[in-house]
């Protein structure tokens, strides 16, 4: 038709202009912080506060330019967000779990809306998250809020959490610990590191207005570690999450000891982790990740490459062809620089060989990705690596020595494994002695797998159903606090014991004298002396024990070692099968037992048989709880496992001495760990007549050993002994204090408890009730997590 104004299909396509942009709902990053006016003040009882007179702490962007400004918190501040977050506690405490999980589910809604903005700020910042990373943690979390009262019944919140990072922890490590314990129903206090506080304080505005009750969520932002230890040592903070660097957590530890309040301690920054590749990988598929692992994504961890030697020219070819033409990376600074040129220079010294994607240049703040080539084990670069995009590479012959290669570093977070043997990769995933294995993939992270830091990474579990019990308790049990006392740490456990040598010219009428139980064995006090029982009616001594030290720890702690590794192989029912022997045993020699308790022969005997069913609990418990399949978002299978913490120090109570003992002992032994117990040192009897029914059971030799002596002393050995995994405490308060600040080097794993004077009050624990809560709680404080994750097409 003529004049028709009809347009074919191909003119609208080719007349086609994009039309206007959709108005955003959101404000930019940049927006944001000129709301604020670039200094960003303190965000307490829900709304930000900028008090006056207070120093202020700039933070640089990648060109050295300043984002922002950040507010440096003072005691008055602390004080007041301290008082906050209790009454936040109150507030969010008291909602039901449907009620927390809608506020939680609702924050998914509100960070869709305001996601560019979040994404934006982190990158300005350095500490990048992806917003679908943070909807995943908000999304699983919210459903264990809704789950808590069903699913881990018996357990309440611990009240006021503190969270710390260093400056350079990621904010999906800050969140990993924030989400949870709000999830639980505790109120939380931010301490954020440099990078993380401005995404930190957008999230808590965020929060608020998803409906989180004022003071529950309270942010503070400082100018070093000193604001952590300050919020730490307020009345109101029942329990210290810390993530980052080693050193920060250490230091926050030793400001911290005496307080009476929990550390946890995540150095997930710094670790050396093992790349291991067999022959049977896929050499293409593991190259491809190790590039990608080493040299493309941000370097929390420094990798090792280990390459079975049949394969590593292949390996080494490929890398040459994948590096070829890879930029430059760029490093913090100049003494960066300096510092990889040194580590450069001491492997070509040491007969390394380099792979490099192009020749580094003369002077600075960048250098080529590079591969030390027959690296060793104990080359300066491995032990102490430096912070730029260097990636040794040693060589193995055989699975074990894999192995041997990879448990070598210290650190024990995380490995990558590549090969298509399934047996291989899971018999290789469970000798390694770290936290998160990947079979042909590196870096998997998600908030189900159960993540413990093994070794030197860290004292909690973080992710899963068994990362959320860091942030509760039993409902039996009490949250002690204490005040730090003015002690040096140098003289603890220097005051020994009166010790004496027994006479014993008349063996018929000359007290009892005990002994030591090590290596399988009944033996004597190296020292050779002995310590007075005195008798209840005040007429001499009733029996010796001996004056057990240093050295009787060593020995105790060497017998242990050997035979540790094998225990902890055995299935749960050969374990289980001991420990009903040892029940057995214990009933036999009832009556024995029963006099070193007490000359009251009625209580005395209701505790042996309260003691009798103790083991048998623990027998039963053997094979009851065990890991499994995770359920995944991606394509994959997972696995939890838990595994035993190795050798155990056991500081026993003086309540109920025989009671006490077996629930400890069977907790640690179940469960696949070896122990070292000092009895207590006001009612040692009953442990080391206990020795008796250890020498007639089934147990292997160096499985259980009691060293009794001076506590105090003792405690000082179990603490610098460097094999020792973890220590349950029952004492004074120096001596919690001092196992605070000690057990730094290498980190250790403690369970402390102050006994007041009182008799009845020891520990405020009831060792006579039978709590499943209870029993449950000791079997997690006795072993450590392992996620194995393997992926699928």
């Amino acid at each position: 038709m003529a004049g028709s104004s009809i347009k074919t299909v191909q003119d609208i396509f080719q007349s086609m202009e994009y039309g206007p942009a959709a108005a955003s709902s959101t404000i930019t990053a940049q927006a944001w912080l000129d709301h604020h006016s670039r200094c960003l003040g303190l965000f307490i009882d829900g709304k930000f506060v900028q008090p006056a007179d207070r120093q202020t702490r700039s933070l640089p962007d990648s060109t050295g330019a300043t984002v922002c400004s950040t507010v440096c918190a003072v005691d008055d501040d602390v004080s007041q967000c301290a008082s906050s977050a209790a009454s936040g506690y109150e507030a969010w405490g008291s909602l039901t779990c449907y009620q927390r999980a809608k506020v939680l589910l609702r924050l998914v809604s509100v960070l869709g809306q305001h996601s560019q903005c979040v994404s934006e700020l982190g990158e300005l910042c350095g500490a990048s998250c992806s917003p679908s990373t943070l909807v995943r943690l908000l999304q699983y979390y919210s459903s264990w809020a809704q789950l808590r009262d069903t699913l881990i019944p018996s357990w309440t919140p611990l009240g006021v959490v503190a969270v710390v990072v260093s400056d350079d922890c990621s904010l999906y490590s800050l969140m990993l610990k924030v989400l949870p314990a709000l999830a639980m129903g505790n109120s939380v206090i931010v301490v954020p590191g440099q990078s993380s506080a401005p995404p930190m304080l957008l999230l808590a505005q965020l929060f608020m207005g998803a409906g989180l009750p004022a003071g529950a969520l309270n942010v503070l932002t400082g100018s070093d570690m000193s604001l952590g230890a300050k919020v730490a040592q307020s009345p109101a903070v029942s329990y210290v999450a810390y993530s980052g660097n080693k050193q920060d957590g250490v230091m926050l530890c030793k400001a911290t000891a005496g307080m009476g309040v929990p550390v946890s301690v995540s150095p997930c920054l710094g670790a050396t982790c093992p790349f291991i590749i067999f022959e049977s990988a896929d050499i293409d598929s593991a190259v491809d990740g190790v590039i990608e692992a080493a040299f493309k994504k941000k370097r929390e961890v420094h990798w090792v490459l280990c390459v079975q030697e049949s394969v590593l020219n292949s390996v080494v070819a490929r890398l040459r062809l994948r590096m070829a033409g890879m930029k430059c990376v760029a490093l913090h600074s100049d003494a960066d620089r300096a510092l990889v040129d040194t580590a450069v220079q001491e492997a070509q010294q040491q007969g390394a060989s380099l792979v490099q994607s192009c020749a580094a240049p003369p002077s600075g703040a960048q250098y080529p990705p590079t591969v030390l080539c027959g690296a060793a084990p104990s080359s300066p670069f491995i032990v102490s690596p430096s912070p730029g995009p260097l990636l040794p590479l040693m060589t193995f012959r055989s699975n074990t020595e894999a192995v041997a290669l990879g448990n070598h570093s210290p650190h024990g977070q995380a490995a990558s494994i590549w090969t298509e043997d399934l047996t291989l990769a899971l018999e290789t995933a469970k000798s390694l002695s770290v936290g998160s294995v990947c079979v042909n993939s590196h870096s998997v992270s998600d908030p189900c797998l159960p993540i413990s830091g093994h070794k030197d990474s860290g004292t909690c579990t973080d992710g899963g159903q068994e990362g959320l019990y860091q942030f509760l308790r039993p409902s039996s049990s009490p949250l002690p606090r204490t005040s730090p006392v003015s002690m040096d740490y140098s003289k603890f456990g220097t005051a020994a014991s009166p010790a004496i040598i027994p006479d014993n010219s008349d063996p018929a009428s000359a007290p009892k004298s005990y002994l030591h139980f090590v290596g399988g064995k009944a033996c004597k006090s190296v020292s050779g002396c002995s310590v007075a029982v005195q008798s209840e009616w005040g007429d001499g001594a009733s029996a010796y024990y001996p004056d057990g030290g240093r050295k009787d720890i060593r020995n105790a702690v060497e017998a242990a070692v050997k035979v540790q590794p094998g225990w902890m192989k055995k299935s749960p029912s050969v374990r289980a099968q001991s420990l009903y022997s040892l029940a057995k045993g214990l009933e036999a020699k009832r009556r024995d037992i029963a006099s070193s308790i007490s000359n009251q022969m009625d209580e005395a005997e209701k505790e042996v048989e309260l003691s009798i069913a103790r083991l048998s609990d623990w027998a039963a418990y053997c094979d009851k709880i065990q890991g499994g399949a995770l359920p995944l978002p991606q394509s994959g299978s997972a696995l939890s496992l838990p595994e035993a913490l190795g050798v155990v120090g056991v500081v026993l109570p003086d309540k109920n001495p025989l009671l006490s003992m077996v629930t400890l002992l069977g907790a640690a032994i179940a469960t696949g760990n070896a122990v070292v117990m000092v009895p207590s040192q006001k009612y040692p009897l009953p442990a080391l007549a206990f020795v008796q029914v250890l020498q007639s059971s089934d147990l292997p030799a160096g499985l259980v050993n009691v060293v009794a002596g001076n506590r105090d002393q003792l405690t000082v050995a179990l603490a610098n002994h460097s094999v020792i995994k973890a220590i349950w405490y029952w004492g004074s308060a120096e001596g919690c204090q001092y196992l605070q600040h000690t057990c730094t080097s290498p980190l250790k794993t403690l369970r402390l408890f102050c006994q007041k004077d009182e008799e009845g009050k020891a520990g405020g624990r009831d060792w006579t009730q039978s709590h499943p809560s209870l029993l449950e709680e000791m079997w997690r404080n006795a072993v450590q997590w392992k996620s194995v994750w393997i992926p699928t097409a």
